[in-house]
C-alpha cells in the first residue's frame, strides 16, 4: 500500500493532483477541499489510499491520516465504492460524517450527490459502529465545528479556483457565473455540487480567454 506521497505539486485538475516524487509524477484523485489547499510548485504531502481493480490502480489523496481512514471505513457499507466515499468526504469533513451517523442524520447524508433517502437510511445502520464519535466532540465547541462540515460552497470554489493558478479576480467572476445553478440546486432541497460548479467554472474562464 501506499500510505503516503509526498513532494512539489506538479499539475493540477479540478479532482486530480501531480504529485513530484523521485522524479515520477503521481496522479492523486482529490476532492475539492483537499485540491483548495495545494499550490503548483510548492510542497504537499498528501495522505493516500490505492484502489486495485482488475483494469487500473487508482490512487487517493486526502488532507490527513485521518480523512484517508474515514475513506476507507466508509468502503465496509455494502454499495459503497470508493468515488462515493470520496463524494461523502467532498460534502462533509470527517467528524461532519461522525457526526451525522452518530445522530442519525439522514438529511446530512442525503446531501450528498448519489445517496436518496434508503441509501441513507442503509449506511446509518451499517456504519453506525464503525466510524466512532466525532474526534472534537469532548467539548461543545468540537461539536458545533463537526456539525458544520465543510466551508460555504463559495469559499470552497474559489480556494480550489485560485489553488489551479486563478487571479482572484477571475475565480470571483467564474464563481458569480455559476452562482444561479449552485442557487437552483440548493433550492431543488439539495446542496452545492461544488466538483460540478468547479467544472463549469472552469469552463467559463476557459471560454473568457
Amino acid at each position: 500500500m501506499i500510505a503516503f506521497v509526498s513532494g512539489p505539486v506538479a499539475a493540477l485538475a479540478p479532482t486530480t493532483a501531480v504529485v513530484e516524487v523521485g522524479g515520477v509524477g503521481m496522479a492523486v484523485q482529490c476532492t475539492p477541499n483537499t485540491i483548495a489547499g495545494l499550490r503548483l510548485g510548492e510542497h504537499a504531502r498528501l495522505a493516500t489510499s490505492l484502489v486495485v481493480r482488475e483494469d487500473s490502480l487508482t490512487l487517493y489523496g486526502f488532507a490527513d491520516d485521518d480523512e484517508r481512514q474515514v475513506f476507507e471505513l466508509l468502503q465496509t457499507a455494502s454499495g459503497v465504492g470508493p468515488r462515493l466515499a470520496q463524494a461523502m468526504l467532498g460534502v462533509h469533513s470527517p467528524d461532519a460524517l461522525r457526526l451525522a451517523v452518530s445522530t442519525g442524520d439522514e438529511k446530512a447524508l442525503t446531501a450528498v450527490p448519489g445517496i436518496g433517502k434508503k441509501g441513507a437510511q442503509k449506511l446509518l445502520l451499517e456504519l453506525k459502529d464503525k466510524l466512532g464519535a466525532p474526534l472534537g466532540s469532548s467539548g461543545l465547541v468540537g461539536a458545533q465545528r463537526a456539525a458544520t462540515g465543510p466551508a460555504p460552497w463559495t469559499e470552497q470554489l474559489l480556494s480550489a479556483l485560485i489553488g489551479l493558478g486563478y487571479a482572484s479576480r477571475e475565480a470571483e467572476e467564474a464563481v458569480a457565473a455559476v452562482t444561479p445553478q449552485a442557487e437552483e440546486s440548493i433550492a431543488g432541497g439539495g446542496s452545492a455540487p461544488v466538483p460540478q460548479l468547479l467544472r463549469a467554472a472552469l469552463q467559463t474562464l476557459n471560454r473568457a480567454r
